[in-house]
């Protein structure tokens, strides 16, 4: 009798101990890896076109190199899309240098001017007991309604008034505040518990003492996603720069990938690749050193209020 009531036991111990397959878990991943793949297709085609000849770009040989081809890689393509781009008559330096000396200039003033607006207008709206303070956000919000080319004349036209056309105030200064960064900070800064202020208070701090002492360590993640964020759309912005800028040597990165399109032998895809790759780079190099705090920070910035 106990033999049988401990068999009984063991098999109702295998039975508890064996995984469940969750059909909806499997769905679930197989349509994120489904995604991913659709989302790493582009960069992965733009890498391998850099690397073949214009040859196998217009026959559009998928993979011209052994075991299916006897191409080898094209890596001369990257100093030939350098020259193709030109020379600086100024410094007599590569105009990519140029061009990549731009982008770094633009983007760092832009990334460090949002964080400052964004930390400054987000603070009050979320730790502070500001009258209407929810109307004004409504406010900040509701700017982003309106679309960007309905606004982009009456830019330009402004920086002409302001002569600030061709120079370095055009394409910084009309984006150094940023809606979404105000929102996410804001959403991020109310999570933080407002007693941390009050024992701020007795040990003598103000709010701005409160804020860069306690309340900007404690939102890191968020800072660097909204630093991310912006980063990246500045080092991709093209039509703004292209429009408030004339001479060369005033263009940025995305502008300069125009140069390869529609030349006198036709559009130089594998030379567009390869420089657009060399563009590429920078954005993913800052991601992976950011990995960490940029997923910290979409994950923990909810929707409260």
């Amino acid at each position: 009798m106990a033999t049988i009531t401990s068999s009984r036991v063991e098999t109702r111990t295998t039975t508890l101990q064996r995984p469940r397959v969750s059909w909806g878990r499997i769905l679930i991943y197989a349509i994120l890896i489904l995604f991913a793949i659709i989302s790493v297709t582009p960069f992965v085609y733009m890498v391998m076109t850099s690397f073949k000849t214009y040859g196998s770009v217009i026959t559009n040989n998928i993979w011209p190199w052994p075991p299916f081809g006897t191409e080898s890689f094209q890596f001369g393509n990257y100093p030939e899309a350098i020259q193709t781009v030109g020379i600086d008559r100024a410094w007599g330096i590569p105009l990519l240098f140029r061009y990549f000396l731009n982008s770094i200039i633009v983007t760092t003033c832009i990334v460090a001017g949002v964080l400052l607006t964004s930390v400054l207008a987000a603070y009050p709206l979320a730790q502070m007991d500001l009258p209407g303070k929810n109307i004004i956000f409504f406010f900040i919000l509701a700017t982003i309604m309106v679309p960007s080319d309905l606004t982009l004349v009456p830019k330009v036209v402004m920086m002409f008034n302001l002569k600030w056309y061709n120079t370095y105030f055009a394409l910084i200064v009309p984006f150094l505040a940023s809606v979404f960064g105000i929102f996410l900070l804001r959403q991020f800064f109310m999570q933080i518990p407002k007693d941390l202020f009050d024992a701020a208070t007795i040990d003598g701090a103000g709010h701005l003492r409160y804020l860069f002492a306690i309340v900007i360590p404690l939102s890191k993640p968020a800072i660097v996603t909204t630093a991310l964020l912006n980063f990246i759309w500045s080092w991709d912005s093209f039509k703004w720069p292209l429009l408030v800028t004339r001479d060369t040597n005033m263009r940025v990165l995305a502008v300069g990938l125009q140069q390869f399109v529609a030349g006198e032998g036709g559009t130089q895809t594998h030379l567009l690749m390869a420089f657009a790759t060399m563009v590429t780079i920078p954005v993913i190099v800052l991601y992976f050193f950011t990995q960490k705090y940029f997923t910290q920070g979409v994950i923990s910035t909810g929707i409260k209020g």
